[in-house]
Formats: C-alpha cells, structure tokens, sequence
C-alpha cells in the first residue's frame, strides 16, 4: 500500500524555524515491511537520525532560510500482515485470565504497567463495574470484551485542539477522539494489570471489513493520523486493539511508532521565532492507497 501524509503549517510573515522533530518512518517487522519511505520537506532542512528509548525512528529537521510557510510531506510503500488471535484453538499457550506475567517480562514491562494518572483509579473502577460486564476467562477474549465496552459506551468525536483526554475527563464527557479512546483502553488495562502502550500510525480504511472487526458502516479515523493502544499478553506478545473502531489486531491498522505516553507519540513537533507572527494554520491530510513502489 501508498500512505501519504501531508502536514503544512501557515504564517502571516517570514519566520524562522526551530528544529523539528519528526516520528514518520515505521521499522520494519515480521507483521510490517517497508519497501521505500520518502521524506519532502519545504524549505530545505538538514535531516538528523536517531533511535528514541523505544526504539522509534526519529528525525530532527533543522532549516537555514526563513519562511512563510513548512510543508512535511512523507511518501510511504509498505506491506501489513497480520495475525489472526480469534480463531486460535484452544490450548496449553491460550493465556488465561487472570494470569500473571514472569518476573522478567515485570521487570522489562514495569514502564507500562502502572496508570499514568493514579488519582484517576476511583472513577475508573467506577466506570469499569457498570459498563465493562462481558468479562470472559481468557486474556485475548477478555481485553477484545474491554475494547468494545468502550467503543459501545462512548462516542467519538474529532477534536483539532492537540492533546489527550485523561481516562477520568473522557468518561465524564462522555466521548473523545481515536487518542482518548486508546489512552482510556490502556488506563483500563493497566488497571487489570496488563501492561500497556500507546501506538501512533495510519488507519488503512481499504481494508475495511476484511479482517478485524470494524463496525460496519466503516472505521472513522481516516484521512489523519490514528492512535491506537498495544497490550503484552503472555504468550502471545503484543496485540492492537482499537476500541474506536472494534479492531483487534487488525490490517487496518497500519503502526507508526509506540510509546508509553500519548504525549510522547507526536508525529510532528517544533516551534518558530518571529517578531509579531501569526500562526495561520494548520493542515494535515493522509491518503491511503493500493500502489506498490515501482522497481
């Protein structure tokens, strides 16, 4: 598949760009491969590349001249396979629940395991008594129960402010973007005693209906970035669930980059300097089509 993903910022006037960091480029995996990444950007920039503590590909952008404008403009060929945990029989490497993780994966999950926002813990349980009822034995049944309790609780609405709901504002208001949804999933999971992370990346609604279980007027999301949450089951590894859309593990889901934090998983971030402008605007589009790169 073709992903594009355009973001262009807007200024009354000449300005000068501070560094840029930018979270674009997907490692490859078994379940991922990239044939080809191009990265455009407007006006020219210096590309620095590291790894960040999670293994994500970052890079830093740096400009020279001024400008009224910045256009990021990254061009993505890629591969998606996914694997199926539905119908897997059943077995000694089913993992149960409740069930608990060895010390070695405690010590290598301990990051992901305990709420970001613990003062949230009173309202959550609240929450999670009346709404998440459907708990099966298994861990894989039990955490696809969770995700869509919260798809079928809450309501999705987009929001161009940036940011991330906390578990306890997305419950009182009662609906949030793809970002509260997932962070809600991971605070709920982690309270159950899963570990869990945060993922940023692509919604590929061509795949819509062919695996997963997006509901079935279509996934929303598309066309921005999407964010979604990875839970470590033992035996299993890490799986997505997408509780905005009801997909597990899912083609549709196409992984940029994981963290621990939402705030940590910012596609683009920077800042500019200039005397009395004015930031116009923002805008950002993703197109997702069925091309492959060319030899």
């Amino acid at each position: 598949m073709r992903i594009l993903h355009r973001t262009e910022y807007r200024y009354d006037r000449l300005v000068s760009l501070n560094p840029h960091r930018l979270m674009l480029r997907p490692r490859d995996g078994h379940d991922l491969w990239v044939d080809d990444a191009l990265l455009t950007i407007r006006p020219r920039a210096e590309l620095r590349w590291s790894f960040d503590t999670f293994g994500n590909s970052i890079a830093v952008a740096t400009f020279a001249d001024a400008t009224d404008s910045l256009l990021i403009e990254s061009e993505l060929f890629l591969r998606r396979y996914v694997t199926d945990f539905s119908f897997k029989p059943d077995g000694a490497h089913i993992c149960p629940f409740p069930f608990d993780y060895t010390d070695e994966e405690r010590r290598d999950l301990h990051p992901y395991l305990g709420l970001q926002f613990p003062e949230d813990a009173d309202i959550l349980d609240q929450w999670l008594e009346a709404n998440f009822v459907d708990r099966p034995g298994g861990a894989f049944h039990f955490l696809h129960s969770l995700s869509d309790s919260i798809h079928r609780s809450l309501t999705y609405s987009s929001r161009d402010e940036m940011g991330t709901q906390t578990a306890a504002e997305t419950i009182f208001r009662g609906l949030g973007t793809c970002r509260d949804f997932a962070f809600l999933f991971m605070e709920a999971s982690r309270r159950f005693g899963f570990a869990a992370r945060f993922v940023t990346g692509y919604l590929n609604d061509l795949n819509a209906g062919r695996d997963g279980a997006a509901d079935a007027e279509g996934p929303v999301g598309g066309g921005a970035t999407h964010a979604w949450a990875d839970v470590f089951v033992p035996g299993e590894g890490w799986i997505e669930f997408d509780p905005t859309n009801r997909i597990t593990a899912g083609g549709e889901l196409v992984r940029v980059a994981t963290t621990r934090t939402p705030s940590q998983a910012s596609p683009v971030s920077g800042s500019y300097v200039g005397a009395g402008a004015v930031f116009l605007g923002l805008t950002v589009s993703v197109d997702v089509s069925e091309a492959e790169r060319l030899p």
